[in-house]
């Protein structure tokens, strides 16, 4: 997807060559939806770098010059990947054809920023703070049914895959079916609007929420460099907050398995055919495994179809294996449904009394048109008692509309580069802007019955900084903007929450020119972050 309000064109920097750029300016435009493409490099202007000491931070002992800093940062990036290696912050080689199926087989480095993202510590705490609500929020939403049904009514009558999971909904609410035990484990993306100087939510993924494992591995990996070359650079490790998502998504897992109540149970991850991102689950896997004795399953939806049985009490069976929890790290998307056997595998383990992580009702929480009917004034209200905390949450809520508003549509055809068009769809690559979303718009107005397949959502202008970034064994420098991921876990038995908890973060950093931002697509990089008291977002070098 392109946007016309973003133009950079970038040339080598060579990494043993010191260099300035301009200054990129207030408002180089960035998107309010998140994923680096193939790396692109801006050509060094010769100039004096320096880096920018946090406050409270001592002065970088003889801070390098220009040629002593590229150095510096060419020697980390040489540690750092061998520190992923040794580590396991590793995906698959897209270049490998069996690196996305077989375990070991074609390892690389995960792509990194080198340095963490300065990120204000009060937007942080506001950030943290969200996850316990927001959980709560999606744990209500999904006992409303109606609710559900009707304000995804109109999506359905356009979008086949919204409509074959309200199918599914609507035959688990005929069977009066409930889920006593109800585990979510989701993650909240933040950008920070430079325009507002605001904190404002992307979206809420209640489903395969990506990156716990290596996300929590980037901290360390940044820690770890900064207590080497913290000095030289005037940067404090212990201003990167320890990231606990992979043990705390982990632990959840564990503790759902616990309340099922069934030692010879195991947990089932539901995964796709081909997953380059497989060592980020496994992370997960090895912790379940170490400190609950907990034993783990991978299955894809096909496997599932063939090989699986609902008993008569509603016990799920999966080739002679009792499965106490279903953990979804596919399913989110149409592709992940290329039969019906596949839909056949996800109706047959709703049906069943094991924990769905997420429930059919919790996914559907997590869709575009839900996050826009809840920012509707009065609509949390229906959900939430607390004021404070619906306060809260409506803070954090950018712009989001229907297509039915006919002056904001009339506006984005005006002004596209202040908007994002967003369908029904999780996973990068699938957002609208610039000149494509107003032809897009124009289009639907044509159409009509499609306008419900899609929101409108206020476009985000996050502020850039010059970042050096490792992939593939090379590392660059070019100008990028940050998106901030608040995982939580909630843990429910019937009356009793068990767990409703922050559970770290994932910090990505892509390239300012990429509209998208999935890491695992290719368009982004595993950062985390720096806490300072500044109240914009930058990286750990600046350049003067």
């Amino acid at each position: 997807m392109s946007s016309s309000c973003v133009s950079h064109h970038h040339q080598a920097v060579r990494p043993r060559r010191g260099g300035r750029f301009p200054d990129p300016g207030r408002r180089p435009a960035a998107s309010a939806s998140f994923a680096p493409p193939a790396p692109r490099r801006r050509r060094a202007v010769p100039a004096a770098m320096s880096a920018e000491a946090s406050p409270g931070v001592e002065p970088a002992e003889a801070a390098p010059g220009a040629a002593g800093q590229q150095a510096v940062l060419g020697e980390m990036a040489e540690e750092a990947a061998v520190w992923c290696a040794v580590n396991g912050l590793v995906v698959g080689d897209r270049a490998d054809p069996r690196s996305g199926t077989v375990p070991g087989v074609g390892l690389v480095h995960a792509p990194i920023s080198l340095l963490p993202a300065r990120f204000p510590a009060s937007f942080w705490k506001q950030a943290c703070e969200l996850a316990s609500i927001f959980n709560e929020l999606v744990d209500r939403v999904s006992l409303d049914g109606e609710f559900l049904q009707s304000a995804l009514s109109r999506t359905k009558q356009v979008d086949e895959f919204t409509a074959r999971l309200l199918e599914i909904h609507e035959k688990m609410t005929a069977l009066n079916k409930k889920e006593d035990i109800r585990l979510g484990l989701h993650r909240s993306d933040y950008m920070l609007d430079s325009e507002t100087n605001s904190l404002l939510q992307i979206e809420l993924n209640t489903i395969s929420s990506s990156f716990p494992g290596l996300g929590s591995l980037v901290s360390e990996l940044h820690r770890t460099l900064l207590n080497q070359y913290g000095k030289v650079l005037g940067l404090d490790s212990k201003r990167i907050p320890r990231n606990w998502a992979a043990t705390q998504f982990a632990e959840a897992l564990g503790r759902a398995w616990t309340e099922y109540n069934n030692d010879s149970a195991v947990v089932l991850m539901v995964v796709q055919p081909e997953e380059r991102n497989m060592y980020d689950q496994y992370w997960l896997v090895n912790h379940l495994k170490e400190s609950y004795g907990v034993k783990s399953i991978r299955k894809t939806l096909a496997q599932v179809e063939a090989e699986g049985q609902v008993l008569a009490d509603g016990t799920l069976v999966i080739d002679g294996r009792v499965v106490a929890v279903v953990y979804f790290r596919a399913g989110y998307a149409p592709t992940d449904y290329p039969s019906e056997a596949e839909w056949r595998a996800r109706l047959l383990m709703e049906q069943s009394s094991a924990i769905k992580c997420p429930s059919i009702s919790y996914h559907l929480v997590g869709t575009k048109k839900i996050q826009q009917e809840l920012a509707k004034p009065n609509v949390l209200e229906r959900f939430l008692d607390n004021k404070e905390d619906i306060s809260k949450l409506r803070r954090s809520f950018a712009g989001l509309w229907s297509l039915d508003n006919e002056e904001i549509v009339k506006s984005a055809i005006e002004k596209p580069d202040l908007f994002v068009l967003k369908p029904q769809r999780e996973g990068g690559g699938n957002n609208i802007y610039g000149h494509d979303l107003r032809d897009t718009l124009i289009k639907l107005q044509k159409e009509q019955e499609s306008l419900a397949a899609y929101i409108l959502m206020q476009r985000i202008f996050p502020k850039t900084s010059l970042t050096p970034l490792v992939r593939g064994g090379d590392w660059f420098e070019d100008l990028t903007i940050s998106e901030l991921g608040i995982y939580g876990a909630y843990l429910r038995n019937k009356d009793k929450v068990i767990l409703n908890n922050h559970c770290g973060y994932l910090m990505r950093t892509k390239v300012s020119s990429s509209n998208e931002g999935g890491v695992a697509a290719g368009f982004a990089v595993l950062d985390s972050i720096y806490l300072t008291d500044e109240v914009i977002t930058t990286h750990c070098l600046t350049y003067s």
